[in-house]
């Protein structure tokens, strides 16, 4: 049933982890036309969507994600910033549509955010949907009502990610549960918001936790509709500094896995592809990568320009998929 599936590119979410093994198993050549296979079932295989993240509160999180310059336990380095104006939001949206994003991700440096910040918020969601943009905001956890009033403004995605396997989570962060996060993508669903829901590879983790971390998004039901896979930027002065790097054909691998088991979900390369080779990324565009985020940078870490995106576009003959209807 499995070995099926991943052929034709059907939806399941009931997904075992023998199955997301014996996959992540396959030879490399094999697993890419799989992938292949699946992706063209449901994409055009040579359109990438354009997001653009910006950073509208930076720093001083409490949290102690061991990956995350934000934290207000790592000295990085990083300027604190309070959040933004909604017209000054605005205005970078409004550049990043003009330079070819669909797309506009907000991104605060919270845990959860308090009921008065959203008031700021809500205005944001507002302007970039005015501008024709798709918007997407990720703030920390949310309460159900919290969600409700974000779908209320108008949000149409929300990225709340399980960073990585069950298993090898409590490595990673201690400050809040996997089950916590759960919590909040059930609420955001609830809410009628799309999912965006992904997770870093390169902590540190064994590939056994990369295909946990793949069961756990995959028996999602419905599955995120964005699927962003990060490589980790390794930022001195967080735990995560100097960790062995992620074998570049292993994160091929995991995008070629994801692309399997959420064959409708826009997977998205993310941070770290300032890091990675044009053939690299051409491979994870081979191995169903269908988005990127676009721009000089992500939250606090770099990210390749714009022309070198277009360059490398154009050499694979790749374009941009058009905003969504609506």
């Amino acid at each position: 049933m499995g070995q099926e599936a991943a052929v034709n590119g059907d939806i399941r979410s009931d997904w075992t982890l023998a199955e997301v093994q014996a996959l992540h198993a396959l030879p490399f050549a094999d697993l890419l036309f799989r992938a292949q296979s699946a992706h063209r079932r449901h994409f055009d295989p040579n359109a990438v969507q354009v997001s653009t993240l910006l950073s509208i509160k930076t720093g001083a999180c409490p949290e102690d994600c061991a990956y995350c310059p934000q934290s207000i336990r790592y000295d990085t380095g990083l300027e604190r910033e309070a959040l933004m104006e909604p017209e000054a939001v605005i205005a970078r949206a409004r550049a990043a549509r003009d330079a070819g994003a669909t797309r506009f991700c907000m991104g605060a440096a919270w845990r959860s955010p308090k009921d008065r910040d959203l008031d700021k918020v809500e205005r944001m969601v507002r302007g970039v949907r005015e501008l024709g943009l798709e918007t997407c905001a990720t703030l920390g956890m949310l309460t159900p009502p919290q969600a409700r009033r974000l779908r209320g403004a108008g949000l149409d995605y929300y990225n709340h990610n399980l960073d990585t396997s069950p298993e090898f989570y409590g490595e990673v962060i201690t400050t809040r549960t996997y089950q916590d996060r759960l919590d909040t993508l059930a609420a955001v669903r609830d809410a009628g918001i799309r999912v965006c829901c992904g997770g870093i590879l390169g902590m540190g983790e064994t590939a056994s936790d990369r295909a946990s971390f793949l069961h756990a998004l995959a028996t999602l039901d419905p599955h995120p509709e964005s699927v962003p896979i990060n490589n980790l930027v390794q930022v001195p002065g967080t735990p995560l500094a100097g960790t062995a790097a992620l074998d570049p054909l292993e994160f091929v691998r995991i995008v070629a896995l994801a692309r399997i088991l959420m064959p409708r979900s826009h997977v998205r390369l993310s941070a770290g592809r300032a890091q990675m080779s044009d053939e690299m990324q051409a491979l994870c565009f081979l191995a169903g990568a269908n988005s990127i985020f676009y721009g000089e940078k992500l939250l606090t870490t770099g990210n390749p320009d714009t022309a070198s995106d277009h360059a490398l576009f154009r050499r694979l003959g790749i374009r941009p998929e058009p905003a969504a209807a609506g």
